[in-house]
């Protein structure tokens, strides 16, 4: 009795864990839908300033810069909580192969705590900080890299230094090494024109303010990116684990009702054997 009652207790505490994981996946499924609509407006303001930053450079050609070759602010964006498969793993992969180059002098600001754990203490990272849950904390973690990312670049040893970000874009699998700042990597404008465009303002001003709010446009999109590739492997990750649940829990089924007939079993001899110790002591 006292075995079937172990593999009571132990079915029990595997539909508790099975309810647990059941909610985290329906969280993780809640967030991507918000997520979709969110990153979907996103990148389309995102390819509109890119389309028009090409436009003006391609008339502006003095403002075409590059950063000093090799050199890099890179921000890396992991994840806030865990159960999300080999997200972090895959991320810190592909920025141990960049620190490994001799050649490349890429320095770091993490985001997410997890991945942050993860890296420990590295030479090469200048900064952490926390990343966003949900969606609606993406505005607040923005608000927070950006602030950082101003004190950094306003330094002068990363004078000739360039920004660009590594992270998991939306689609399965997807890891992004996108340069941000200066201006590079833009589409070709779809047509050419024979003189620059007419603006409002001088060209260095109006440079200055679309770039601001690239960053701005461009860093909410990569925020929002590997968010929603963050759920989007924890709800396959929550799969997993419900399926390997549902099979362990089906093998501790089988064995509660074989242990149940086995003691149904010994306690139908115990009847028989006392029925016939019963009958030998009434012919005595």
């Amino acid at each position: 009795m006292s075995r079937r009652r172990e593999i009571a207790r132990r079915l029990d505490a595997l539909s508790d864990i099975g309810g647990i994981l059941s909610a985290m996946k329906g969280l993780a499924l809640m967030e991507t839908r918000i997520l979709s609509d969110f990153l979907v407006s996103q990148q389309r303001m995102v390819s509109g300033i890119e389309t028009a930053a090409a436009d003006f450079l391609a008339g502006h050609a003095e403002f075409v810069d590059e950063p000093l070759p090799g050199r890099e602010l890179c921000v890396l964006v992991g994840s806030e909580q865990g159960f999300c498969g080999d997200f972090n793993e895959a991320l810190l992969a592909r920025m141990q192969a960049l620190c490994q180059d001799k050649e490349a002098l890429v320095r770091w600001l993490v985001v997410g705590s997890r991945l942050a754990t993860r890296i420990g203490e590295c030479d090469c990272v200048d900064l952490a900080q926390p990343g966003a849950i949900v969606a609606d904390e993406v505005p607040a973690v923005l608000l927070r890299l950006t602030r950082e990312l101003s004190g950094l670049l306003a330094r002068e040893e990363y004078a000739g230094y360039g920004l660009s970000a590594l992270y998991h874009g939306d689609a399965p699998g997807d890891i992004r090494m996108r340069h941000l700042l200066p201006l590079r990597d833009l589409p070709a404008p779809e047509r050419t024109y024979p003189y620059p465009a007419e603006l409002n303002l001088p060209p260095i001003e109006f440079l200055r303010e679309l770039t601001g709010h690239y960053l701005h446009a461009v860093l909410n999109e990569v925020l929002y990116s590997s968010l929603m590739a963050e759920n989007q492997q924890r709800q396959a990750h929550m799969d997993r684990a419900l399926q390997r649940l549902d099979e362990d829990s089906a093998r501790l089924r089988l064995r509660y009702n074989n242990q149940r007939q086995e003691e149904i079993t010994e306690e139908i001899e115990i009847i028989l054997l006392s029925a016939d110790m019963l009958g030998e002591a009434e012919h005595v």
